[in-house]
């Protein structure tokens, strides 16, 4: 290691669907945030570690901010402001392929009394017309003075490379956190029950919203090639219950075995996952059962 070698925090802030875990998992390499066309998939704080011979950079992804109604959502935000005076470089990430509306305005106002500098990240710049692109970055500089003005696509990893790159000087000497092989702080069991999350949200749409929590209950090596990895699906009601298990359990044998593959490629190894299905009205609301899931604020 050299005499100048910079690690620091990064984190990454947008309105819901943005494309926040998206462009996480593309910066890494690795699946450690999941993906949905719904608001508001992202509860945890994720970390990512991405190290070079010069710099190590560690990343944290929040939920998108929006106005709570629950104390689920209220933690959500709270983990977003917390954050911002935490790290050393924030990514403000826009939609660029959308309209700009009261949503953004509300998160620019937050902005307004962060010092910590800040990048200005246009994604999806691939589903916009290109003559869009430069009014739209002097609309941005009239609301605030931005450390650098990236635009990129997440999802295809246009410009992310040069992201990496132009944070790099903003970094501060420090310390390497992290060993170089490690890409995440989080604990196998919260990325698996992620990752079962991710495919309730994709299969299940609009009738099972952010009323479904996951818990891994057991993970156990049952031979050097097999793991046994049992988890509780969480809803509020019945009928949630019923539409996740499907007629004749289709439903619940779709989401494990899109889940199974994906814990397969973590684990790398055979994966025999069990799902169960349990209804706990208004768990969102529940300050012990939130803590369980690792979403106490703390």
């Amino acid at each position: 290691m050299s005499d100048s070698f910079r690690s620091g925090f990064v984190t990454i802030i947008g309105r819901p669907n943005s494309g926040k875990s998206t462009l996480l998992n593309q910066i890494v390499g690795e699946k450690i945030a999941i993906t949905s066309d719904k608001p508001q998939t992202t509860r945890h704080r994720i970390t990512g570690i991405i190290t070079d011979k010069d710099w190590q950079m560690i990343f944290i992804d929040t939920p998108g901010i929006h106005k709570p109604h629950d104390k689920l959502g209220d933690k959500m935000v709270r983990a977003v402001m917390d954050t911002l005076e935490e790290v050393d470089v924030i990514y403000y990430l826009v939609d660029a392929s959308v309209p700009f509306g009261r949503g953004e305005a509300y998160l620019l106002e937050k902005l307004v009394s962060v010092t910590k500098p800040v990048f200005l990240l246009l994604n999806k710049i691939d589903l916009m017309d290109k003559k869009q692109l430069l009014p739209l970055i002097d609309f941005y500089r009239t609301r605030r003075e931005w450390q650098e003005i990236i635009p990129l696509s997440a999802l295809n990893g246009d410009n992310v490379q040069a992201l990496i790159q132009a944070t790099v000087p903003y970094l501060p000497e420090g310390p390497r956190y992290f060993s170089e092989e490690d890409f995440t702080d989080q604990t196998e069991r919260v990325l698996m029950a992620e990752l079962i999350r991710e495919k309730v949200l994709q299969l299940t749409h609009d009738e099972v919203p952010h009323s479904v929590a996951v818990v891994v209950e057991t993970v156990q090596q049952r031979s050097p090639q097999l793991h046994y990895v049992g988890a509780t699906i969480y809803v509020e009601r019945e009928s949630q219950k019923a539409i996740i298990i499907g007629k004749k359990g289709e439903m619940l044998k779709r989401i494990g075995s899109l889940a199974r593959k994906d814990i397969e490629e973590l684990l790398s190894g055979k994966v025999f996952l069990e799902l169960w299905v349990k209804a706990k009205a208004d768990w969102r609301n529940m300050e012990k059962f939130l803590r369980e899931l690792g979403l106490d604020g703390n």
